[in-house]
Protein backbone atom coordinates (compact mmCIF):
# COMPACT_ATOMS: atom_id res chain seq x y z
CA UNK A 1 0.00 0.00 0.00
CA UNK A 2 2.81 2.65 1.05
CA UNK A 3 4.41 1.82 -2.37
CA UNK A 4 1.12 2.44 -4.10
CA UNK A 5 0.44 5.52 -2.54
CA UNK A 6 4.62 6.44 -3.67
CA UNK A 7 4.01 6.09 -6.85
CA UNK A 8 0.84 8.01 -6.79
CA UNK A 9 2.79 11.07 -5.48
CA UNK A 10 5.46 10.99 -7.86
CA UNK A 11 3.01 10.40 -11.02
CA UNK A 12 0.81 13.46 -9.10
CA UNK A 13 4.24 15.55 -8.84
CA UNK A 14 4.55 15.34 -12.89
CA UNK A 15 1.07 16.12 -13.36
CA UNK A 16 1.81 19.00 -11.09
CA UNK A 17 4.66 20.33 -12.61
CA UNK A 18 3.30 19.79 -16.56
CA UNK A 19 0.92 21.76 -15.31
CA UNK A 20 2.59 24.68 -13.69
CA UNK A 21 4.66 25.10 -16.73
CA UNK A 22 2.28 25.11 -19.25
CA UNK A 23 0.63 27.99 -17.00
CA UNK A 24 2.15 31.91 -17.97
CA UNK A 25 1.84 33.81 -14.68
CA UNK A 26 0.46 36.74 -17.22
CA UNK A 27 -2.83 34.83 -17.92
CA UNK A 28 -1.72 33.64 -21.40
CA UNK A 29 0.07 29.71 -20.99
CA UNK A 30 -1.19 27.47 -22.96
CA UNK A 31 -3.95 29.54 -24.36
CA UNK A 32 -2.40 32.07 -25.89
CA UNK A 33 -0.53 29.16 -28.29
CA UNK A 34 -4.16 28.37 -29.55
CA UNK A 35 -5.77 31.33 -30.48
CA UNK A 36 -7.54 28.95 -33.49
CA UNK A 37 -9.39 27.08 -31.11
CA UNK A 38 -11.14 30.31 -29.68
CA UNK A 39 -14.28 28.72 -31.09
CA UNK A 40 -13.97 25.33 -29.32
CA UNK A 41 -13.39 26.42 -25.68
CA UNK A 42 -12.14 30.00 -25.32
CA UNK A 43 -9.12 31.64 -23.60
CA UNK A 44 -10.92 31.92 -20.30
CA UNK A 45 -11.88 28.46 -20.13
CA UNK A 46 -8.36 27.25 -21.16
CA UNK A 47 -7.28 29.43 -18.05
CA UNK A 48 -10.24 28.27 -16.05
CA UNK A 49 -9.37 24.62 -16.35
CA UNK A 50 -5.15 24.65 -16.05
CA UNK A 51 -6.28 27.11 -12.45
CA UNK A 52 -8.68 23.86 -11.34
CA UNK A 53 -6.81 21.30 -12.34
CA UNK A 54 -3.58 22.61 -10.62
CA UNK A 55 -5.40 23.45 -7.49
CA UNK A 56 -7.12 19.75 -7.96
CA UNK A 57 -3.41 18.38 -8.26
CA UNK A 58 -2.33 20.30 -4.99
CA UNK A 59 -5.05 18.92 -2.96
CA UNK A 60 -4.33 15.38 -4.07
CA UNK A 61 -0.92 15.74 -3.07
CA UNK A 62 -1.39 16.99 0.24
CA UNK A 63 -3.52 14.03 0.85
CA UNK A 64 -1.78 11.43 -0.48
CA UNK A 65 1.24 12.70 1.67
CA UNK A 66 -1.12 12.56 4.59
CA UNK A 67 -2.05 9.02 4.33
CA UNK A 68 1.89 7.81 3.29
CA UNK A 69 2.27 9.64 6.97
CA UNK A 70 -0.19 7.62 8.70
CA UNK A 71 0.74 4.06 7.08
CA UNK A 72 4.27 4.70 7.01
CA UNK A 73 6.18 1.06 7.52
CA UNK A 74 7.12 0.59 11.07
CA UNK A 75 10.50 -0.46 10.12
CA UNK A 76 11.63 2.90 8.73
CA UNK A 77 15.29 3.84 9.33
CA UNK A 78 14.58 5.65 12.97
CA UNK A 79 13.82 2.24 14.30
CA UNK A 80 17.04 1.02 13.00
CA UNK A 81 19.12 3.58 14.07
CA UNK A 82 17.24 3.82 17.59
CA UNK A 83 17.92 -0.01 18.01
CA UNK A 84 21.66 -0.21 17.29
CA UNK A 85 21.92 3.26 19.86
CA UNK A 86 20.03 0.90 22.47
CA UNK A 87 21.97 -1.61 22.09
CA UNK A 88 25.57 0.42 22.00
CA UNK A 89 23.90 1.98 26.10
CA UNK A 90 23.54 -1.76 27.01
CA UNK A 91 27.10 -3.22 25.93
CA UNK A 92 28.55 0.04 27.79
CA UNK A 93 30.68 -0.78 30.95
CA UNK A 94 30.22 0.00 33.96
CA UNK A 95 32.74 2.44 35.26
CA UNK A 96 33.68 0.98 38.61
CA UNK A 97 34.80 -1.89 36.76
CA UNK A 98 37.10 -0.49 34.78
CA UNK A 99 40.90 -0.68 35.30
CA UNK A 100 42.57 2.20 36.62
CA UNK A 101 45.68 3.31 34.84
CA UNK A 102 48.40 5.00 36.93
CA UNK A 103 49.14 8.75 36.27
CA UNK A 104 52.43 10.12 36.27
CA UNK A 105 52.91 13.60 37.63
CA UNK A 106 55.61 15.53 35.53
CA UNK A 107 58.97 16.69 37.52
CA UNK A 108 59.25 20.32 38.49
CA UNK A 109 60.90 23.14 37.29
CA UNK A 110 62.85 24.81 39.85
CA UNK A 111 61.66 29.04 40.00
CA UNK A 112 65.13 29.96 37.92
CA UNK A 113 64.26 27.72 35.44
CA UNK A 114 60.42 28.49 34.88
CA UNK A 115 60.99 32.21 34.38
CA UNK A 116 63.45 31.71 31.34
Amino acid sequence: MYTLLTILIVVVCVFLTLIVLVQNSKGGGLAANFSASNQIMGVRKTADFLEKATWTLAGSLIVLCIMAALILPSSGVANVSRSILDSQIENVADPATMPSFPTTTLPTLPAQEQEN
